[in-house]
This record gives structure tokens, C-alpha cells and sequence, in this order.
């Protein structure tokens, strides 16, 4: 399970938010384009399944009252299920929203106020996408980076060599394309892996936009905050505020394995993530004492993730640690793209 909360996309400015969610909704229209109406993809939140893209635009734009300019009006949420998830509940859409509705009960409870915070003071919008594209800091796209260039460099040649600007053999200047296009150490059916080429396998994940203010528009409800629970003084009065991530992260996971009997390794949790970034003699120490069979599961979703993994000597913590920590980089980006489905 990957899941990511950012703001909206700031403004031209740099300083001030677009004033609209149309953009965005208009992004997650993309997989809708040339399908029939029973066939596309429709917004949903916690009671309906059909809402049209124009009531999402109307009810978030509408629900920003007292809101800076400086201040985000909505919140993204994208829920990245792995594939061993998605197999878990036969990638079933309605699993999906069941799930989707489910994780919006405990972003509400993490929120640190003077009073509740339920998922009826939530106004949200919810999208599944079945399509994921890969991005530049992935490890597949950056590794085939050096070839990219030097295939670039070949055929800017070429051409300069086919129209009588440079002198050179056309047959060895494409021969010598076709090799480094062979030897490119990531592909998909033949083709090199780029930026923005969409992944192979179940891609299943869910976009969810969170308005700023709560369902009244009266009460700021920012996951953004940079406390987990804190204290200020507002008008002569202390107020509670915050969001706790963590919290909402973790209680994400385990209303996944509550709802769906979700075995899940070491490495897929959120806790491996922060425990990897913190204390990595802690992350080796408690890998290698795994059960054998948790700990190979563990190793192959880093190696799917494609992090190259030598030998790791079992019973010799601090060599096994300097190993990994050779990796770090590797580990870093598989993370980063969800590659080692945490």
C-alpha cells in the first residue's frame, strides 16, 4: 500500500492556489475519453456511486469559505494498492470503494480537534484509475537514461549523415542505435522504458479529492498541518489542532487486512518505511529475524522493487547492514515509486 496527501498544485504566482478544483477533475477524466457512457469510471463518496464531474467542480469550488489565497482549498489523497493487494480482492471495483470509504473514517480520526472529527464532516470526491504511468525518478526510466542520450546523440548523427551535413556510415551508425536499444536494461514488449509509459500489470489505485473545510464550510480541516496534536491561542481562546499521518497511515493498512484477510509481510508495511529511514540497523536486525519464509517474501518484494540484492550472511548483523546500506539509493527510489509495495 503507497499513499500520498499533497496540496493542490499552486498558481502561476508561486504564492497563490488556483481558485478552481476543474483541472484536476478534468485530469481524472482522462481514462473516460472514447468510452461509452456505461463503461466510464464515475465519481464517487461515502453514500453515492454516479456523481458527475460538474457536481465534484460545483461542491469543492463551493466549500471554501474564508480561505486565504494562500491557503489550499483541497487535498489530494492517491491510494496506491500493490499488486499482491489488488489480487488479495480480485482488483473488484466495489472492493475498492468499500475500502476507499472505509480509510475516509480514519483520515477523519486523525484529525486533533476540540471536538470529533467524523466522516460525516468529510466532503470528499472519490475516482478509480486502472492505469499508472512511470515517472522520471523511478529506477527503470533512470537507468535507461545513459542509452536515451546516446541514442539521441545517434540519431541527431544520422540524420545529419542522410542529408550529406556530416560524414559517417548510416548502416553502422544504426546498428550501433540497435545495440544500445538491445542492451537497455529496461523494457516493456521490445520498448524501452521512458518517462510517462504506462506500467504493465494490475495498476488499480484511487484519486481522492478532500475539500479544505468540512462539510458545513465553516471548520478548516487541513492534513497539511505540521503538528500531530498541538495547542493555540485563537481570539483569547486555546483551540486543538493537527493531523496525526502516521496514525491515519497505519489504521489505512489495517482496515485493508481487517476488511479483506490481508496477510501482510514486514517489508509492505508503513512502519518498515519510517522504521528503513530512521534506524536502519533496526530495519537489518529485525529482517534477518524473520521467519524464513516472512523474511524470503521480504527479499523478493525488494528485489521486485529492483533493488539488486547480493548474499546476505543471516547471522552477521553489521556485515548484512553495511550490504544494505550500499544499496540505500536503490532501496530509496523503490520505495519512493511504491515499487516495494509499502
Amino acid at each position: 500500500m503507497y499513499i500520498t496527501i499533497t496540496a493542490q498544485k499552486i498558481g502561476r504566482g508561486f504564492e497563490t492556489y488556483h481558485s478552481s478544483v476543474r483541472d484536476y477533475v478534468a485530469y481524472l477524466e482522462k481514462e473516460n475519453q472514447d468510452l461509452e457512457p456505461e463503461e466510464q469510471e464515475t465519481f464517487f463518496d461515502q453514500k453515492e456511486d454516479k456523481i458527475p464531474p460538474e457536481t465534484v467542480i460545483s461542491e469543492i469550488d463551493g466549500n471554501t469559505a474564508k480561505l486565504k489565497k494562500h491557503e489550499p482549498k483541497f487535498y489530494s489523497i492517491v491510494v496506491s494498492p500493490s499488486q499482491r493487494e489488488l489480487k488479495q480482492i480480485s482488483n473488484n471495483p466495489k472492493a475498492l470503494r468499500k475500502y476507499t470509504r472505509e480509510i475516509i473514517k480514519d483520515y477523519a480520526a486523525s484529525f486533533y480537534r476540540d471536538r470529533t472529527v467524523t466522516v460525516d464532516d468529510i466532503k470528499y470526491y472519490a475516482k478509480i484509475e486502472y492505469e499508472r504511468s512511470f515517472r522520471g525518478f523511478e529506477k527503470q526510466v533512470q537507468e535507461n537514461v545513459p542509452y536515451r542520450k546516446q541514442i539521441a546523440k545517434l540519431r541527431n548523427d544520422l540524420a545529419k549523415v542522410e542529408r550529406g551535413a556530416l560524414q559517417g556510415n548510416s548502416k553502422v551508425i544504426q546498428q550501433e542505435i540497435q545495440r544500445l536499444t538491445q542492451e537497455a536494461p529496461h523494457k516493456i514488449k521490445g520498448q524501452m522504458i521512458v518517462e510517462g509509459m504506462k506500467k504493465e500489470g494490475t495498476q488499480s489505485h484511487i484519486h481522492i479529492i478532500v475539500s479544505r473545510k468540512d462539510v458545513t464550510n465553516t471548520y478548516s480541516l487541513s492534513p497539511g498541518s505540521k503538528f500531530k496534536a498541538s495547542e493555540t491561542t485563537l481570539q483569547g481562546k486555546k483551540v486543538k489542532q493537527g493531523f496525526h499521518r502516521d496514525q491515519f497511515y497505519q489504521s489505512a493498512e489495517k482496515s485493508f487486512d481487517r476488511m479483506f484477510a490481508y496477510d501482510r509481510n514486514f517489508m509492505e508495511k508503513y512502519g518498515t518505511k519510517k522504521l528503513y529511514r530512521q534506524d536502519p540497523k533496526k530495519f537489518v536486525a529485525l529482517l534477518l529475524g524473520l521467519p524464513n519464509n516472512e523474511k524470503q517474501l521480504a527479499l523478493k518484494l525488494l528485489r521486485k522493487g529492483g533493488v539488486t540484492i547480493p548474499n546476505i550472511p543471516t547471522n552477521k548483523v553489521q556485515l548484512a547492514y553495511k550490504t544494505l546500506m550500499k544499496l540505500k539509493q536503490g532501496v530509496e527510489q523503490a520505495i519512493r515509486s511504491g515499487g516495494i509495495e509499502i
